[in-house]
């Protein structure tokens, strides 16, 4: 008999892709190139790869949309210098910005320069500690593995992202590292947040650049 993994909530539980993020082309974040070569088989594989019975994400809260219209305008400058456009904010635990970032791998050469790391990063020299209890990652697009990672790492309490990133999300739509309940800690996801919004800039980076 086929008992759901423990890890995922119940069996059957579904989620919505709003907002999805378009396919990037090579080099970008979420080139399928980054993570091994999609098969012939490439849409099966990812299905594979999928967390069993992802949690389904209640609907995004307009509590954020202010954080994330500040993350959206770090991703537009980040655009602005070549990058791919992601930007993110971290919220102290009254809700005030502590740290805010744009992806910047291409201009410092880091292959962790993604914003959610190094808005993390700032936010943890702002508060003396790395430990950010509390405190809130607001992100345009579902982080990656790593940082998904870097989330939990850092004990924030919760991770808010707009558009979902189906190729290399790590919130539920190829992994779901942040709900893995064999981790110790396991911050709150919120998806959805001026999803449309952090998709489109998204689209309109990589049709520029084709």
């Amino acid at each position: 008999m086929n008992r759901p993994d423990p890890r995922y909530g119940p069996a059957g539980a579904g989620r919505t892709d709003r907002g999805a993020a378009p396919a990037p082309e090579p080099g970008g974040r979420g080139d399928p190139a980054d993570r091994g070569t999609v098969g012939e088989h490439g849409r099966a594989d990812r299905e594979t790869a999928r967390s069993p019975d992802p949690v389904e994400h209640p609907p995004a809260p307009s509590g954020y949309e202010e954080a994330m219209r500040r993350a959206l305008a770090e991703a537009e400058r980040a655009a602005a210098r070549g990058e791919v456009p992601v930007g993110a904010v971290v919220l102290d635990p009254d809700g005030r910005v502590l740290a805010a970032a744009g992806n910047d791998r291409e201009a410092s050469g880091d292959p962790t320069g993604h914003a959610e790391v190094l808005a993390l990063r700032a936010a943890a020299a702002a508060r003396g500690t790395w430990r950010l209890d509390g405190c809130t990652l607001v992100v345009t697009l579902e982080p990656c593995t790593m940082c998904a990672g870097a989330a939990v790492q850092s004990r924030v309490a919760r991770v808010v992202y707009g558009a979902v990133d189906e190729r290399g999300g790590a919130a539920g739509s190829l992994w779901d590292v942040l709900r893995d309940r064999r981790l110790y800690h396991r911050p709150e996801v919120i998806m959805g947040v001026l999803a449309d919004e952090s998709a489109a800039l998204l689209t309109a980076f990589f049709t520029a650049r084709r």
